[in-house]
């Protein structure tokens, strides 16, 4: 249920005097409340005409001055007239007849603030400023509007505790930790860390903000390495509807993006077909970031102008093969460090010249990152005498020749 100062106001009339930019932003809000909002004002600025288009049943518009019979069937009323006359004048008519009233020019002179607002999932937290007494002068809108903003820089850092206390719906919520560094989690994935009762992690996640999950989240650790699976997708998707069946916020950490080779989309199925709720909340894949942090430009003008993502366990797929001797074109492989040598064969065979760039960033945005270049025919002698490792990501193509962005500091060089 969505609520503005703390009252449910769907379904319901409200009213909202004036026209200007703090008007619609309060129309706004009362829209995504639910509310049925009368607007009154004898001009209105482009976002309440607006929002009159965008939600016709929703905001209904009159174009004149206020009047005391508008104050007759709301539930609320908000005077953004920017006239601190007709404000007071119009809370006078809302407190004869019983109906709460902000006003816009002077919060002490109301019988109800307007809260600064900030969400987080189902938490809305609200901060008004002004004292507990009926009448404080000490109303500072702007005070709370500071504080407001702290605490949501504090909500998207994950630093507050946002775990339900009672009995609720379980739930999964399907996080991509992105490739490694907890700074490049987004702020929506650190939030739901933050409401979890159970996390299910892999070893590519950031690490580092489980290790900091706090006393009484339960982390269940389901990582694979490299032909090593000690617990099978079958058995992972039993633990997330278990779980979530138990009324637990279970939370699936995985590295990357979920939908890039991370294997959410069978995980979405098996809480769909459970009947357990299920959501996706996108990360920043390796095959992205990694090749970006190591000044890897996976397009190009007068380089390229595409790219194809793909797996190396075995080798390269048809598909891959198909692309990667097309000029113009960047090979990005994941999970192919054990068949680098295979790989450069198969991409020699399908047309690409010998001297065709190859970049391996390993753990990529981690202290530990490392940028080893070479080409395709001598990546191989490269790869054994620098003892390349996983988790890393190829980069093969024009892109991955060294200095494409021009001179640069790195001295890991193949």
């Amino acid at each position: 249920m969505t609520t503005l100062l703390g009252i449910d106001l769907r379904g319901r009339p409200v009213l909202v005097t004036g026209g200007g930019p703090v008007a619609a932003r309060r129309v706004t809000a009362m829209v995504r409340a639910g509310a049925l909002v009368r607007v009154v004002s004898p001009w209105m600025c482009e976002d309440i005409l607006d929002l009159h288009a965008e939600h016709p049943d929703a905001v209904q518009l009159h174009h004149r001055e206020v009047a005391e019979s508008d104050v007759d069937d709301v539930w609320l009323v908000h005077g953004a007239t920017g006239d601190p006359a007709t404000n007071l004048q119009l809370a006078g008519w809302a407190t004869e007849r019983r109906v709460f009233c902000t006003n816009g020019g002077a919060a002490d002179r109301g019988t109800a603030r307007t809260p600064a607002v900030t969400r987080s999932g189902e938490v809305v937290i609200g901060v008004v400023s002004g004292g507990d007494t009926a009448g404080s002068s000490h109303a500072d809108p702007r005070r709370a509007t500071v504080l407001r903003d702290r605490i949501a820089d504090l909500l998207a850092e994950g630093e507050l505790d946002l775990r339900r206390h009672r009995p609720g719906a379980g739930r999964v919520v399907l996080v991509g930790g992105g490739p490694g560094a907890e700074d490049l989690m987004t702020v929506r994935g650190r939030r739901a860390l933050a409401e979890a009762d159970v996390v299910v992690t892999d070893r590519l996640g950031p690490s580092s903000l489980v290790q900091r999950l706090r006393p009484g989240v339960e982390v269940i650790d389901v990582g694979k390495a490299p032909d090593h699976h000690p617990v099978p997708q079958q058995r992972i998707n039993e633990i997330l509807v278990e779980h979530a069946r138990r009324g637990r916020v279970v939370v699936r950490l995985k590295g990357g993006d979920p939908f890039v080779f991370g294997r959410g989309g069978e995980e979405v199925i098996a809480c769909r077909e459970a009947g357990v709720e299920v959501s996706v909340v996108p990360g920043i894949s390796s095959a992205l970031a990694a090749p970006a942090l190591a000044g890897i430009p996976i397009t190009q003008r007068g380089l390229s102008t595409s790219f194809h993502v793909t797996t190396g366990h075995g080798g390269l797929d048809p598909a891959a093969t198909a692309v990667v001797g097309l000029p113009g074109s960047v090979l990005v492989v994941l999970m192919g460090v054990s068949a680098l040598g295979l790989i450069a064969e198969q991409a020699a065979a399908a047309g690409a010249p010998a001297d065709t760039p190859i970049a391996v960033v390993e753990n990529g945005s981690t202290p530990q990152q490392r940028i080893v270049r070479g080409t395709l025919g001598t990546i191989r002698a490269i790869a054994r005498q620098r003892a390349i490792a996983a988790p890393a990501v190829i980069v093969i193509g024009a892109v991955a020749a060294p200095d494409v962005l021009g001179p640069s500091p790195e001295t890991a060089a193949g």
